[in-house]
């Protein structure tokens, strides 16, 4: 009887499978999962709803669209191949890099049985090695030249600040500093820019079929195709070791379209090339999803230099992040709002580039 049955309120349910209350709403919303109501109509989650909602997580970890899901879910297998063999590039290679620890581990117990114990050093190089510098620069206008070293470069790097904070110059000096590093600015969604990738996929089969591909899985996740979503495809498939750099990655896409981006970002094979996303979009940047192989960067408001925030309530830095982050609807109020440059300021401004 339901007396005797724990149901769980939307936050309560999402906070035990490890996914926001927002995912739980879009689950319902495509027909993947529906909760109880109490006589109040508040909505609430028994063991049957938990276990479906448990299931739906788990292949939305392995890479599945929420379209892939409900196939799975009636027992079609359509779709199924390529998620699995993507699942298992990433497995391999976290294997491999798994395989060479456990080979030095292998080795140092040999030479422990031999009487030859492992130095410190051969004993901490068992350990993830520190990050090398990867980027060093000095830091523009507003920081007045301040040296600066970037260390760790994730698969999705997000750059976020206020209005004035100097993200885009940051961003800017970064794509400077990194080899190969492409700056794709606001100028893509010109028609000139709009009508080069059009020229470029049409001229490049295997990358037209890439961009196709990625499109098809974006639409079943809820993504309106948009001359904006192509080009950064594009850029985004083209081949190549070449970092990415996109300023704010959400212009242009509806709030369907970011959700269902950002998902499939997480998806890529192992190896695909980093990208730095500037963002104010809460649809992009949900602080409550950032996974293990994310990093967020905050330019502060007080000019202090750039920093990484870890995404939970009570890092330094993270309230700043919160409060920089709007949704779509939001966002597409205020698109047209820059920052003000004090006077002399301007022209220092403008010979950065």
């Amino acid at each position: 009887m339901r007396s005797n049955t724990r149901f769980l309120s939307p936050s309560e349910a999402a906070r035990r499978l490890g996914v926001s209350a927002k995912a739980l709403r879009l689950y319902e919303q495509r027909g993947l999962v529906e909760p109880e109501r109490t006589a109040a109509g508040w909505r609430t989650y028994g063991p049957g709803q938990m276990a479906r909602a448990a299931e739906i997580v788990a292949l939305r970890a392995l890479g599945f669209t929420l379209a892939q899901v409900g196939r799975v879910l009636q027992g079609d297998p359509q779709g199924l191949a390529q998620t699995l063999a993507a699942h298992q590039a990433a497995l391999e290679a976290q294997l491999h890099g798994l395989s060479g620890t456990v080979e030095k581990i292998r080795s140092l117990r040999s030479d422990l049985l031999q009487g030859r114990p492992p130095t410190v050093d051969q004993l901490a190089e068992l350990r993830a090695p520190a990050p090398e510098v990867r980027a060093a620069f000095d830091l523009p206008w507003p920081w007045g030249g301040e040296p600066f070293e970037l260390r760790d470069i994730r698969a999705l790097n997000y750059i976020i600040g206020p209005l004035g904070s100097g993200k885009t110059r940051f961003a800017h000096s970064l794509a400077q500093a990194l080899p190969d590093a492409v700056f794709l600015g606001l100028q893509r969604l010109e028609e000139t820019e709009v009508a080069a990738a059009k020229a470029r996929l049409h001229a490049d089969n295997r990358l037209k079929s890439r961009v196709d591909e990625a499109l098809a899985w974006l639409a079943e996740d809820g993504a309106a195709p948009s001359d904006a979503l192509s080009v950064l495809l594009s850029e985004l498939e083209a081949e190549g070791p070449t970092t990415l750099i996109v300023d704010m990655i959400e212009q242009g896409l509806d709030q369907q379209t970011q959700e269902a981006l950002i998902a499939w970002l997480r998806r890529r094979a192992p190896g695909a090339r980093p990208i730095f996303m500037l963002t104010r979009s809460s649809a992009i940047l949900d602080l409550s999803a950032v996974g293990p192989d994310e990093t967020v960067i905050l330019c502060p408001a007080n000019h202090s230099p750039p920093m990484q925030v870890a995404p939970y309530s009570g890092a330094p830095g993270y309230e700043a992040v919160a409060t920089c982050l709007a949704s779509p609807e939001v966002r597409a109020r205020t698109a047209g709002v820059i920052a003000w440059f004090p006077p002399g300021r301007v022209e220092a401004a403008a010979a950065t580039p």
